[in-house]
């Protein structure tokens, strides 16, 4: 039997990829030049981070690791 992730230790992962996506989002708006495909893209990924959130608090623990698996493959694409 395998364990299975640990939904606050995803919460904690998600939240740390939604700060990464909203420090991007604050300097992009405050470039002398925003790119809007950016800012539109920044912007999804926020919601979706926020919907995958919500989605935590029913999710069944086979959810909760496809959860964790997205945003540990976010998080290393982050540097985090």
């Amino acid at each position: 039997m395998s364990e299975h992730a640990n939904p606050l230790a995803v919460q904690r992962t998600a939240q740390d990829v939604i700060n990464a996506y909203a420090k991007q989002l604050m300097e992009e708006r405050s470039a002398p030049r925003p790119d809007t495909e950016r800012v539109e893209w920044l912007k999804a990924e926020l919601a979706v981070c926020g919907a995958d959130l919500q989605a935590l608090d029913d999710a069944d623990p086979d959810e909760v690791d496809e959860i964790a698996a997205r945003y540990a493959a976010r998080a290393q694409a982050l540097g985090q």
